[in-house]
Formats: C-alpha cells, structure tokens, sequence
C-alpha cells in the first residue's frame, strides 16, 4: 500500500513539477532548484525530530507526509524512481534484514571527530 502510494504521488509529482509556479508548490519547489528542494527536505527532517521529541504524535504525522512529499520531488529532480529506491531495500533485506541499516565503514580516527548535530541541539563540549 505504501509503495503504490509513494508511486502514485511520484506520478503526481512529474506531472506538476512543469506546471505554473504561480498555481502549483510543486512547480515553484522545482523552479527554486535543487539547493531549496535540499533545504526543504532538511528542514521536515528537523521537524519531525522536534515534534517527536515534544511526544507531538500528530505533528509528527503531518511532518512526516511533508518529508515524504520533499523525499519523493528530490528523487524527481534527480531522475530517481520508486522502483530504485524498492530494488535497494529489497537488496539491504537480503543482506541485513528489513529492520537493519547497512552498516557504515569505520574510520581509524572516527571516535575524534565533532558532533556538530548534537551540539546543535543541547549537547555542550567538554
């Protein structure tokens, strides 16, 4: 249900991306470029992780249907479609299981690195 859902507004999304800015977000979304549609999906990120922090399970909801709207008008943008995004899950299931991430390499010096993510939002250096 969900793929056909994120299909369908995928479909949604191309067909609206060459419509009158002035009438249509989406339009004017592709008309600011690819640095805005960036910044936009970021910021529904921030969201969602604000509301869920505030234990605002609705706001959270409605956040979340905004990234996965900014998520899908991104892949747009770059030519991405659904059925890559299917394939690479399918792929990380056979792998890892469906509720793992791949793991990420670690580097040798990775524990030095900062966390400006956390500092940013409450954490203090010591």
């Amino acid at each position: 249900m969900m793929t056909d859902s994120v299909q369908r507004l995928h479909a949604a999304i191309e067909q609206a991306r060459e419509g009158d800015p002035a009438r249509s977000r989406t339009a004017r979304l592709f008309g600011d470029g690819m640095p805005k549609m960036a910044k936009k999906l970021a910021e529904e990120a921030v969201e969602i992780g604000i509301a869920a922090l505030q234990d605002q399970r609705r706001e959270t909801i409605l956040e979340s249907a905004d990234l996965i709207y900014n998520l899908v008008a991104l892949w747009s943008a770059m030519g991405i479609v659904p059925e890559e995004i299917w394939d690479e899950l399918d792929r990380r299931e056979r792998l890892y299981g469906i509720a793992e991430k791949l793991p990420k390499p670690r580097s040798p010096d990775r524990s030095k690195r900062q966390r400006p993510l956390k500092l940013a939002i409450g954490e203090t250096r010591r």
